[in-house]
């Protein structure tokens, strides 16, 4: 009797983890397939509003806050500026200019220091949109349209910064060096550049979001909490830093 009661339980057993396991899997295949649809939902620029045929996405919208920002803490910080007996504000201020301005010259070279300005102003552009996530803002760099625009502004101006340096002559002749049967390529990264600036700058912000929502999936506790700080602040700005770090070695190449 006890013999048949175990094997007749055996199968019960095997059906009822048979079954735990078959709801476990699909409670994973719905959280891939929500985290699917979550992804998809944040590439796509949703219009805010629209003026005639123009429609402005939220990454233009959140764009313009940011500048406001940008415009409006730049009149604060500078108003009733000194050059005698400063105030702590002004000390901050320089300090803290000074030392943007001697990250970015250092990367850029002596030779681009009239570039310095462009490039930190992109600086804190990218910092800024990246952080404005922690608000519960869409960050402009999740659409492609605002890192592909920063990347074509940047070669635009590395180019100019040649034809500046060298002439147009001088520009052209470039695309020769180091030898003419590399010519092909070198015309080639006027389109790979600003290419792999865009897609590295938005491929990051992205990346960023697709393991936030891992991590929430699997730890829905406390660990979002604490890298959701890192990816949208410390990751944000590193983010920021590299596109400008390139764009200066880009412009340094060009002024050789």
């Amino acid at each position: 009797m006890l013999k048949y009661s175990v094997a007749s339980a055996e199968p019960f057993c095997v059906r009822k983890i048979t079954a735990q396991a078959a709801k476990t899997r699909r409670k994973e295949v719905k959280k891939l397939g929500n985290l699917a649809e979550t992804i998809i939902e944040e590439m796509q620029c949703e219009t805010v509003f629209s003026i005639g045929p123009l429609d402005f996405s939220e990454g233009v919208v959140v764009s313009w806050i940011v500048i406001a920002v940008l415009v409006i803490l730049s009149a604060l910080l500078t108003r009733n500026l000194q050059v005698d007996h400063i105030s702590k504000r002004q000390a901050a201020v320089e300090f803290a200019v000074l030392k943007l301005e001697s990250l970015v010259e250092g990367m850029v070279g002596e030779k681009g220091r009239r570039y310095v300005p462009y490039l930190v102003t992109i600086l804190l552009y990218i910092s800024l949109a990246n952080i404005f996530g922690i608000f519960g803002f869409k960050p402009p760099t999740k659409e492609l349209n605002v890192p592909l625009c920063l990347a074509i502004f940047s070669i635009v101006l590395v180019q100019v910064a040649g034809i500046r340096e060298k002439g147009v002559k001088g520009w052209l002749h470039g695309f020769t060096h180091p030898v003419a049967i590399v010519t092909p390529f070198n015309i080639l990264d006027l389109v790979t550049r600003p290419l792999s600036l865009c897609m590295r700058l938005f491929g990051n912000v992205l990346g960023a979001f697709v393991i936030m929502e891992l991590i929430e999936a699997v730890v829905p506790a406390v660990l979002p909490m604490v890298f959701s700080l890192y990816f949208d602040f410390f990751d944000g700005i590193l983010q920021a830093y590299v596109f400008v770090f390139l764009t200066s070695i880009y412009i340094k190449e060009a002024l050789e």
